[in-house]
């Protein structure tokens, strides 16, 4: 049974922001444990997924170096396009505030409890699965291993990157950069300013602010 969500009055015109606090999204203590998850979790969990897979792709199909990295590639970008549209449809759909609180409120009220940026492995593990299956479905196995791997990859970079961004120091001028767009999401309008890893769809689908 899911906790009860906190008084959201003026949703979702805004959220009551607590910088302290850590809230609940279950009642009973056990589920709860298994939604909270430290940041280091998902890179420990997947990293060696992705070795799997180019070990696969090394010892079970023809691919080259070339093919190999190309297909990489091409998943980390596809990564960077689902991230948005995850983050911006999913994560914010607002007309079940209940389920978006769930989902992904609970973290705008609570933006600084350190338990709570990235999914637990036994949340994302899957719509993992179900990238897999659609990559297998449309590329064929072979193909699918380094693409996924890569995806994979695009994973681990958003979910570090958006870690660090709330727990980390920017030191580089695009660690600034990415911290400030994020920030801005969360503490100006978070209709706005939904991509994590990378800016680059926020300016292709038009939701930075106009100057």
């Amino acid at each position: 049974m899911s906790a009860p969500s906190p008084d959201l009055s003026d949703y979702p015109g805004g959220y009551t922001i607590n910088r302290k606090g850590a809230g609940r999204q279950f009642d009973n203590d056990f589920l709860e444990a298994f939604s909270r998850c430290h940041g280091s979790i998902p890179l420990i969990i997947y990293a060696p997924v992705v070795g799997w897979l180019f070990y696969r792709t090394a010892t079970t199909t023809e691919l080259g170096v070339a093919a190999t990295v190309g297909l990489t590639l091409a998943g980390i970008f596809v990564w960077t396009l689902a991230e948005y549209w995850l983050h911006r449809i999913v994560f914010h759909f607002e007309r079940m505030p209940k389920l978006h609180y769930f989902l992904h409120g609970i973290h705008h009220v609570y933006p600084n409890d350190k338990y709570r940026m990235v999914m637990p492995p036994g949340a994302s593990a899957v719509p993992a699965v179900l990238f897999w299956l659609l990559a297998w479905a449309l590329l064929g196995r072979d193909m699918a291993l380094p693409a996924f791997a890569g995806f994979a990859i695009g994973y681990l970079w958003y979910d570090m990157t958006h870690w660090w961004t709330h727990v980390g120091k920017a030191r580089t001028p695009w660690g600034k950069k990415l911290r400030k767009h994020h920030m801005l999401h969360h503490f100006k309008d978070h209709d706005l300013y939904f991509g994590v890893s990378t800016p680059l769809w926020d300016w292709v689908f038009g939701t930075l602010p106009k100057e």
